[in-house]
């Protein structure tokens, strides 16, 4: 599968239909996402197999990640916001 696929499909994927999330993902997914690292970006599409509520949740730092291979990313955008 080519890059420009994964991108827009993590790109589409980035919209939660949860405005606050969609106000942290959206706008990080169009600007900082394609010129992660490919490991980064495999950290961001797994990210978005996780359940709205505990991504609200890590990404207003109300909970900890409790995964630990994700903490960089979640990292990651809260740095962009």
């Amino acid at each position: 599968m080519s890059e420009s696929i994964d991108l827009k499909r993590m790109y589409w994927h980035s919209r939660r239909g949860m405005l606050e999330l969609d106000l942290i993902l959206v706008p990080f997914a169009e600007k900082v996402l394609p010129g992660l690292s490919t490991a980064q970006q495999q950290d961001y599409a797994r990210l978005l197999e996780e359940e709205d509520q505990d991504l609200f949740l890590w990404l207003t730092r109300r909970a900890p990640v409790p995964v630990r291979e994700l903490e960089g990313i979640v990292a990651t955008i809260l740095a962009q916001v």
